[in-house]
């Protein structure tokens, strides 16, 4: 992977250069409330900067399909990145206008000019090659910066590198592709993968993947469901993909055959109803009445998960064991949130939900958090991304 820093230093000073950074951020009232995305990117805007390259920065915003939506446009995002800079950054309004080419032949060393949402125009997710030409006559320098979108063969990701041919990864995007290799490239052993969240069906590749070189998958959340399920017990009322039984079935069958040890929970936490200071009930995972929902692991459950947690040399996670979103509904989860920190593994947590849900103070206690959801799974699973390979 060719890296920022390996360009020289006289080919960046005055040279124009495109940035595709994930700026998808969550907005409300017309403000950013969540930055974390923008402030990963920073450390390559400054880097730039510092070496007199005039900045192009793209990204989306939301899905407005092709149409403009006033909510989603990206003023309010140079603004914010305006005071995180410490710096003026200008905004194009229309990607396709005159002024925006006047915008950029106006720029200094240094500056740095921020283009409206990519999804504004068709042209970005149909991949389109007239709309990526407009894009790479902006600049002579791509990076990719956007490790979340990378895994979409979208203009930005895909045929903007493939126009301009001088490509390089950002500072983020090397991060996040260093910090996945470790799991995927000679990890330390014992391997443990730990998989929750609601669904089964946006891991599927991940799991048929994992039988090749992880050692044990722990399985918690609405994703061991599917799994106990398919072993015919009892979940009750509980949210299940049903399409996805045979699966679940088939994959404990490869693993016991690939020897990887797949832990799924032999007691659980139940409530009758989804809702905050709900009554909940542990129950052995044969003792579910029809009406009982799912909503953690219970005791037993984490007890299963502490010894391959102990002795993992590397940890990956993704996805909550739990409704984490209600208090009393997320005990299993935290109590295996700071035994993973506790393990002196190197630990690398993934998927947005995964984050949301760790407990206060744990966050900066973990080996790498990777703030993409499907790039990060895709990655796991052995897939080519479009974004990554355009760098290489």
């Amino acid at each position: 992977m060719k890296v920022i820093s390996e360009i020289k230093d006289y080919d960046l000073k005055n040279a124009k250069v495109l940035v595709r950074v994930d700026y998808d951020v969550k907005m409300e009232n017309g403000k950013v409330i969540s930055d974390n995305r923008m402030k990963a990117s920073l450390d390559t805007i400054k880097y730039l900067r510092e070496k007199g390259a005039k900045l192009i920065l793209m990204s989306h915003l939301g899905r407005p399909d092709g149409k403009v939506v006033k909510e989603m446009s990206l003023l309010t995002v140079a603004e914010h990145l305006s005071e995180l800079l410490g710096v003026n950054v200008s905004f194009a309004p229309d990607i396709m206008s005159d002024q925006t080419e006047k915008m950029i032949d106006n720029l200094d060393n240094g500056d740095v000019l921020l283009l409206e949402n990519l999804r504004y125009y068709a042209g970005e997710e149909g991949n389109d090659e007239k709309f990526a030409k407009r894009l790479a006559s902006f600049a002579s320098i791509y990076v990719n910066d956007a490790f979340a979108t990378s895994h979409r063969a979208h203009a930005s990701m895909d045929a903007v590198p493939r126009i301009l041919g001088n490509n390089y990864a950002g500072f983020q995007l090397q991060r996040e592709v260093e910090n996945l290799s470790k799991v995927t490239d000679n990890p330390k052993r014992p391997l443990v993968a730990i998989i929750g969240g609601k669904k089964v069906s946006d891991k599927v590749k991940v799991l048929e993947n994992f039988l090749k070189f992880v050692d044990i998958i722990l399985v918690g959340g609405g994703a061991a469901n599917v799994f106990l399920a398919s072993q015919d017990y009892e979940i009750g009322d509980s949210f299940v993909e049903d399409d996805l039984l045979d699966f679940a079935d088939d994959l404990l069958s490869k693993a016991e055959s690939a020897g990887v040890q797949i832990i799924i929970p032999s007691d659980v936490v139940v409530a009758k109803k989804v809702a905050e200071g709900q009554k909940t009930e542990i129950k052995d995972i044969t003792e579910l009445d029809r009406d009982d929902i799912i909503v953690d692991i219970g005791p037993e459950t984490v007890e299963s998960f502490k010894e391959p947690i102990e002795f993992a040399g590397t940890i990956v996670w993704n996805g909550p064991l739990g409704i984490f979103e209600y208090e009393n509904f997320k005990k299993g989860n935290d109590e295996v949130a700071g035994l993973i920190v506790d393990s002196g593994a190197y630990t690398l947590i993934g998927g947005g939900d995964t984050i949301a849900g760790l407990p206060k103070g744990l966050k900066e206690k973990y080996s790498y958090i990777s703030t993409a959801g499907g790039a990060t799974l895709d990655f796991l699973a052995g897939k080519k991304l479009p974004g990554v390979e355009a760098v290489k």
